[in-house]
């Protein structure tokens, strides 16, 4: 046989090899076809957080190879440790079951509250809808706090959130801590709404809130001047808000290395938005197959302006490798832990 017909018939051989290989996105396909992938929420139905998940559904069938049918079961309770609990010990890891968590499943269990019963090191994580959660502080105009040097000689400020240990009570503690305001008083127990009222009423002085939720409920509120506006929390630090960019943030204002943990891991725990999660042990090839069908779900140029409209805001895609990074890379010394429960408590604020 001559040397040509040798390399020929080489090519061949090596040619029949490849198409004999299984190949990984049609097998992928196989697996998922006529199969049921369901998301675990660990939210109750009708909330904000089931729309982010309901959001993610077309899009999850849409991309993930066979077209699976999606559908979401709701395990609520004790703030995402029910579900996740139940994902981590009790689901099979075979890419067929995905935990649709809140964000709050990582603060839980890096404080070492009880019931956590999950390794937050040992899920594996393919992604989540929205990163960016900036908080504001802001003040009635009545009170005449136009800038920070008013604000920090107002004796008494009388700050309102929903529950001691809320999202927004902890964000109110920190800015009154960071902006050295002056025996500020925190009270808690209203809901959402009855804190707008009882700002514009003058039962309450401040509070600190979400920034695009001031924006879609109040929009005069910044538009007209009605609230002075004093300083912000990037989440992620360095995204500039649209509209309240210009604010100073809030970490201008550390003054040492403790400080400075202390806002990167409640940063941390607000970035990490609605996090997407596998059990221990899912095989590699289902992993990166649910990987993709995230990464494309976040590319699909109908998907943000579906989320908006079920969630009444902006998606802020967080990809797999991202969202693994900031839960590994997230401060866990027990100085800055216990620093933080006590902004999360309601006893008086640190000395600083």
């Amino acid at each position: 046989m001559s040397s040509q017909n040798k390399y020929l018939c080489i090519v061949y051989l090596y040619g029949l090899l490849f198409c004999l290989l299984p190949n990984p996105a049609l097998s992928q396909s196989d697996f998922y076809a006529g199969k049921t992938v369901t998301l675990i929420a660990t939210t109750s139905a009708g909330g904000t957080g089931d729309l982010r998940v309901k959001a993610m559904v077309p899009f999850l069938k849409k991309h993930i190879p066979g077209n699976p049918t999606v559908v979401i079961q709701y395990i609520d309770g004790g703030g995402g440790r029910k579900g996740t609990n139940y994902l981590y010990s009790n689901v099979r890891p075979d890419g067929l079951t995905i935990g649709a968590a809140s964000g709050a499943i990582i603060g839980l269990a890096v404080m070492g509250e009880t019931g956590v019963s999950y390794d937050i090191d040992k899920f594996i994580y393919l992604g989540s809808p929205e990163s960016e959660n900036h908080y504001i502080i802001y003040t009635r105009k009545e009170l005449g706090l136009d800038n920070l040097e008013k604000l920090a000689s107002k004796p008494g400020l009388r700050i309102g959130a929903q529950t001691v240990g809320h999202v927004s009570y902890v964000a109110g503690r920190l800015f009154a801590y960071f902006l050295n305001l002056k025996e500020p008083k925190f009270i808690a127990g209203y809901t959402a709404h009855e804190l707008d009222v009882a700002l514009t009423q003058g039962e309450l002085d401040s509070r600190a809130n979400n920034a695009s939720s001031v924006i879609r409920r109040n929009p005069d509120w910044v538009d007209k001047g009605l609230m002075n506006f004093h300083a912000i929390m990037e989440v992620p630090k360095g995204d500039k808000h649209p509209r309240l960019g210009h604010l100073p943030e809030i970490g201008s204002f550390a003054k040492n290395e403790r400080e400075n943990k202390l806002l990167t891991l409640w940063r941390a725990f607000r970035s990490v938005g609605s996090p997407y999660i596998l059990p221990p042990g899912t095989p590699k090839e289902r992993v990166a197959t649910l990987e993709e069908a995230m990464r494309k779900t976040f590319k699909d140029p109908e998907f943000p302006p579906y989320f908006k409209k079920l969630v009444t805001d902006d998606a802020s895609p967080m990809g797999a490798a991202e969202l693994r990074k900031v839960v590994a890379d997230m401060p866990r010394d027990a100085e800055t832990i216990d620093m933080l429960k006590k902004f999360a408590g309601p006893g008086p604020l640190p000395p600083r």
